[in-house]
Parts: C-alpha cells; structure tokens; sequence
C-alpha cells in the first residue's frame, strides 16, 4: 500500500492518462518490450552515427576551413565529446524530474531535447556565414544532444531483463545492444546514398543536413514505442515493487559505490573498441588516403551487418558459458587485436576490409553482453539508478574522447600506438571483471 501511494505521488496527472491511453490494460509480453527497446536504442544510435559521421565528412571544412583537415577533423572530435561531458548532468537534472513528475515526462523532455538539438544542427551556418560563432553554435546543440542523452535511459533494457528466463539471460541482454549496429548502417547508409548522388560540392553545401532531420523525425517515433511500454500494467507492477524505481545517486554511491565503478570500468574494452572500427577508422583513411570516402562507407555498412550478426551470436554463446566468461573472453581477444590490427589500416583497402571485419566480429561479441554485466551485483532498490549511471560512467570514460585520442596518437605517433590504448582498455575490463568477482566472493 506504501509502494503505491509513493507511484502514486511520483507520477503527475498527464502521466496517469498516458497509461490509460497507450496501455489499455492489455498485456505487454517480453517480444513487445525487445521491440521497443530495439526501436529506443536504435534512434540513439542513429542520432550518435549521424553526427560521427558529420565530424569527419562535414565540420572540419564547414566549420574549420582556416586550418588544415587534420586539425579541423581534431576539433571537431573535441566538439564530438562535449556529449559525453554533457551527459551526466543531464542524467543528474533528468532523474530528478522521473522522480518528482514521471518517467513518461522525462523520456518526452529529454528526447525533444535531443531531437530538437539534432535537428538545429541541420541549419547551422558555416564559418563562411558567421565566423567562429559557427563552431560556438555546433558545441552548444553538441552539449544539448548529450545532456538530453543524459534523460534518455527508460528502464526497459532492465524491464526486460527482469522478464528474461534464468536460462536465456544471455540472449536478453543483447537486444538493447542491437540499436547499434542498426543505427550505423542506417546513418552509413543515408550518407553514403547522399555523397554519391550528390557529389562533393552539393553534399557540403546542403545534403549533409537531411540526416539530421531524418534524425529528428526517428526519435519522435521511437518516443511514442517507449512511453506506451512504460505506461504498461508490467512496468507499473515493477515499479511499484522498487525493481524500477529511481534511488538518489547520493544514496546510490554511498551505499553501493564499487559497484558503480566497476560496472563503469568493466566494458572498457568494448566501448573502447567501439569508436576505434566506427568513427576512427573513417577520419584516418579520409586523412591519409586518396580513396573516396564512399568506398570506405560501404565497408562501414557491411561491417555494420556483421557486427549484427556478431551481437545476436554473443547472446546464444552468453547463455552457454556465462556473460563475465564471454566479456572476459572478448576482453582477451580485443588484446590480441589491439597488438597489430591498428597497423592494417595503413594497408589499403586489403587491410581496412581485414582491419573492420575482424574489429566488428570482436567488438559484436563483446558489446552484445557489455551492457549491465554487472548491474545484477545492484540490490532492487538502486538497481534503476545503478544501471543508468553506470552506462553514462562508461560511455564517458571509454568512448567520448576515443575519437580524438586515437587519432592525436596515431598522427603524433604511428598506428601502433592506437592498439596500446585499445590494450589498455581491455585490461581495465579484465580488472573490474576480476575485482568483482573477488569481492563477491569474500561476500559469500
């Protein structure tokens, strides 16, 4: 009775009428809640991919043409990892909100934020026009998509865990994961179709903007998926019973603040390695080679299948020996990767093809179970929280500044000092995942 007066006063008069409204009463099962989160993390992705892109291909000329391409596509990574600065306090700002008026309130703020963010970016001016108020206006929509992305967590990748069978954990975990891949060939393929067609001059000039609007049209449909799954009886119940419910990160971090950390640190290895096959690889062979950087598009698209592929596998191999024994495992792998694959990027098309294959099958069955490996280490009460900071933790300290990392070392100091930091990232993952496993030992 406690519980549901506490739902009861967290949630504001417009959220009680959306659940009246979308979920009717009827039952959402697991296949509707994988749907929805498919769709949710999806448009994220879409969002993440389009601006990526955009940094190579676009803004080191619209918005940087007074220095040379290396230094403008530098810049414009730097701009890239305002969003994950943003990001949490975004998440700060957004979950107080959940708690004070609903998560339907929430997830609708944040996400117009996000697309209305993404969607001013399509009209920014270039230096030409304005001047250094250019790159001024695109870090501020910058700062605006990642303190949006910071409100964007919904709870269902946890809701469906929850409703995963014991024996099928493994598969539930990936398909959150799948939004990544799917978004990457979406966003490839819409600049790869645009700078084809349109040719170089027609592309800087005005076609680069469409992917962002198509980014604003997607997020608002994937808006109306996620808030009928949370206006559901499922979430309902679980949130009542706390499974769902938001913590205060204060209590979160006093109370279960190793967990935080190493939960931050365990998929390091995977979201180390993914901006080095997705946004890297781009900017080096754009730099350095005279090939057209629709050729190296399409080998992003086909790398993008098999990094579907190669997520769906992780989830069926999960559930045979483990989740921590697959991330463990992968972590490894990506070790041995990091000691020569970098290199082959200064092979040509040959070893860029080598180079992404190889990069998306490893990075596919590492990210496919990085989310949350250790979000079951959370008691009930933080587990809502738990998770949501700890995804902002990591995207922080393992992706938002890999793009320009990677390439200041590779610029300054060749290929191969790109696989040292992809190394290094792979023996954080080994740490946390071994730290932990230690402690929960000592806890038995």
């Amino acid at each position: 009775m406690v519980a549901k007066t506490l739902s009861a006063g967290n949630s504001t008069s417009m959220e009680r009428d959306a659940r009246l409204i979308d979920a009717r009463g009827h039952h959402v099962g697991a296949g509707d809640i994988a749907v929805g989160v498919i769709i949710g993390r999806s448009s994220e992705f879409f969002d993440f991919f389009v601006y990526a892109i955009a940094s190579v291909l676009v803004f080191p000329s619209l918005i940087f043409p007074y220095v040379n391409a290396l230094t403008g596509t530098l810049y414009s990574f730097a701009i890239f990892a305002l969003a994950f600065v943003a990001r949490p306090f975004g998440a700060l700002l957004f979950l107080q909100l959940d708690r004070k008026h609903g998560r339907g309130v929430k997830l609708t703020l944040a996400l117009f934020l996000l697309g209305g963010s993404t969607a001013a970016i399509a009209f920014l001016p270039g230096y030409a026009q304005i001047g250094s108020l250019a790159a001024v206006l695109l870090a501020l929509f910058r700062m605006g998509q990642g303190f949006a992305q910071g409100g964007t967590w919904d709870g269902l990748p946890s809701l469906l865990s929850l409703n995963a069978p014991a024996e099928r954990r493994g598969w539930y975990a990936m398909i959150p994961q799948l939004g990544a891949p799917v978004g990457l060939f979406v966003a490839t393929a819409v600049f790869a179709f645009l700078l084809k067609e349109l040719g170089t001059a027609d592309f800087l000039d005005w076609g680069w903007r469409y992917p962002f609007f198509v980014a604003f049209v997607i997020n608002v449909v994937a808006l109306f998926a996620r808030l009928r799954l949370i206006s559901s009886p499922e979430f309902e119940e679980l949130y009542e019973n706390g499974e769902l419910r938001p913590s205060t990160v204060s209590s979160l971090f006093s109370e279960e603040g190793r967990t935080v950390v190493l939960g931050a640190f365990a998929p390091l290895a995977s979201f180390t390695m993914f901006h080095l096959v997705s946004v890297f690889p781009l900017s080096w062979v754009v730099l350095h080679s005279e090939e057209p950087a629709t050729h190296f598009l399409m080998i992003e698209l086909v790398g993008a299948v098999v990094g579907l592929v190669a997520v769906a596998l992780s989830g069926v191999i999960a559930d045979l020996i483990g989740r921590r024994t697959l991330l463990g495992s992968s972590a490894v792998l990506i070790g041995i990767f990091a000691c020569f694959a970098p290199l082959l990027l200064g092979q040509g098309p040959s070893g860029e093809w080598t180079y992404m294959m190889l990069g998306f099958v490893l990075l596919g069955l590492s990210f496919g179970q990085s989310s949350g490996a250790i979000n079951g280490s959370f008691s009930p009460k933080h587990r809502y929280t738990g998770a949501g900071t700890t995804a902002t933790a990591s995207w922080f300290i393992g992706a938002g500044f890999a793009p320009l990392v990677a390439l200041l070392l590779a610029s300054n100091f060749g290929l191969f000092s790109v696989g040292a930091y992809l190394l290094f990232g792979a023996l954080c993952t080994l740490a946390a995942l071994r730290l932990n496993r230690n402690w929960a030992l000592k806890a038995n």
